[in-house]
């Protein structure tokens, strides 16, 4: 069957598709390889960007020096150790040529003077006694490899090397017909022995390169660093680190400005809200006190009770828009003693009629906001003693963090209401009524502290059988 008959018949598309089939199976398979080890190697690189950029720096000069040193290590240094072992070869040949073609006396005199003044080698003529055996060979040499070739291949007789008993002299016996003639020559004449003094330029040379890279690359990361400190401190609500100001490379100021400016919207973004929510609350309680007055003069009856009750409703509410509002205003973080802060919750809680016990484990002084960390705790305290009868706080500071739950025996919250009761104005229907009495913002006062010292707070299930609540934030 002919190409175009076998196409024709749908015999070559099939094994076309079936071809490309395969192909798609093997790239699938080094695809999903590759990015299995670049995973791999993503866990194992470092993840700051000073170390990171120490490595980018670091890497390309060792890989370079690495393949410089292999070069000359297995060209130059070899090629020079060769012409040298040649040399010297060449010069124990012609001495052995003397030997065997001249007549000499008996002490061999001119010829060890010739060695000594023209070779520079110390010859002598030693009695026919067999040769030393073999010492063992370093795990390293290239001397006696490149020596002995020279020796076979320019002398052809047996021969002893020892390159490793005197670290400045190779000594090399020649068994001749009758003698043996014993040579020591400098190991200079035989190896390239300066060599280590190429490598010490190298590495002494990187060293002090890659010193100068670290400072100059400590000064382009600092400014990083500080205008991230700078982003953290102000998502924690505190203030702007004292020196700051954007610095370094063009990029990093264009984004420490872009940072502060962004700041500077926010804050009077918060500022504009807070004025118009303090504005809008001021203005309605001159109306509530002016409807007390009223009704404080009107005939005494059930609709006029009816009414002096939605009106402390109302009041009640515009305490929590007035609360709330004052959440948002900046404050200078300071030292406050949390022993201090429970021990009023506990007094708190006695006023309330409810039993009451708090423990700290750790430092007592921390460092937040001391007027909104007080408003957050009493949030959260006054939400348990309004649905329970016995409230248990333990506080933890350890390693600059603070962990604080409180567990109490009311009712709780069911799980699937536990992120809403965050919402502003959300009032649970089920179980448990967190602001019963009041606006529903209770809780949102309480998280938005939190986040605004760089914490969160989580809402679980009590060992006391009602609701626990666990607030996590630096201090």
């Amino acid at each position: 069957m002919t190409l175009a008959q076998q196409d024709r018949a749908g015999v070559a598309p099939r094994q076309r598709r079936s071809l490309r089939r395969r192909l798609s199976r093997t790239a699938r398979y080094f695809g999903l390889k590759w990015r299995g080890w670049m995973a791999r190697m993503s866990l194992t690189v470092p993840r700051g960007l000073y170390a990171r950029s120490l490595i980018i720096i670091i890497a390309p000069m060792v890989l370079l020096q690495s393949v410089i040193a292999f070069v000359f290590m297995e060209r130059h240094w070899q090629t020079v150790t060769q012409r040298l072992s040649t040399a010297v070869t060449r010069d124990i040949a012609a001495i052995i040529d003397i030997i065997e073609t001249y007549p000499q006396d008996d002490t061999y005199s001119e010829v060890i003077r010739i060695a000594r003044e023209r070779l520079a080698l110390n010859v002598a003529i030693l009695p026919p006694d067999p040769l030393p055996a073999p010492a063992p060979k370093p795990f390293f040499s290239i001397l006696d490899q490149i020596l002995s070739e020279e020796i076979i291949r320019q002398i052809g007789k047996p021969f002893w090397i020892d390159t490793v008993g005197n670290s400045n002299l190779v000594e090399i016996r020649i068994r001749l017909d009758d003698k043996v003639l014993r040579v020591f020559a400098r190991r200079s004449q035989a190896y390239a022995s300066n060599t280590h003094i190429f490598l010490l330029w190298m590495v002494g040379t990187s060293l002090v390169l890659l010193f100068i890279a670290i400072l100059f690359l400590r000064n382009q990361i600092r400014p990083i660093q500080q205008l991230a400190e700078a982003a953290d401190s102000f998502g924690k609500g505190h203030g702007m680190p004292q020196g700051f100001h954007p610095r370094g490379a063009i990029e990093v100021r264009r984004a420490g400005l872009a940072f502060i400016r962004m700041r500077e919207r926010i804050e009077k973004q918060i500022e504009q809200r807070t004025e118009m929510l303090t504005g809008v609350s001021h203005d309605l309680r001159t109306i509530l006190t002016r409807f007390k007055l009223q009704l404080a003069m009107a005939p005494t009856s059930d609709d006029i009770g009816a009414m002096e009750k939605d009106i402390e409703d109302m009041q009640s509410m515009l305490e929590g828009y007035l609360q709330f509002a004052k959440s948002d205003i900046e404050e200078e973080t300071g030292e406050l003693d949390l022993n201090a802060v429970l021990e009023e919750t506990v007094t708190q809680g006695k006023v309330h009629g409810r039993t009451v016990a708090a423990s700290v484990i750790g430092r007592n002084d921390i460092v937040v906001r001391p007027v909104a960390f007080r408003r957050l705790i009493a949030n959260l305290a006054s939400n348990a003693f309004r649905h329970g009868e016995r409230l248990e706080i333990v506080a933890r500071v350890s390693k600059g963090r603070l962990t604080l739950t409180m567990d109490d025996d009311g009712p709780g919250i069911p799980p699937e209401q536990r992120q809403a009761v965050f919402r502003p104005f959300y009032r649970a229907d089920n179980a448990r009524n967190l602001d019963e009495s009041g606006t529903g913002l209770g809780l949102s006062i309480a998280r938005d502290i939190a986040r605004k010292h760089g914490g969160d707070i989580r809402l679980e299930d009590s060992p006391l059988g009602g609701l626990r609540v666990s607030l996590h934030m630096p201090v």
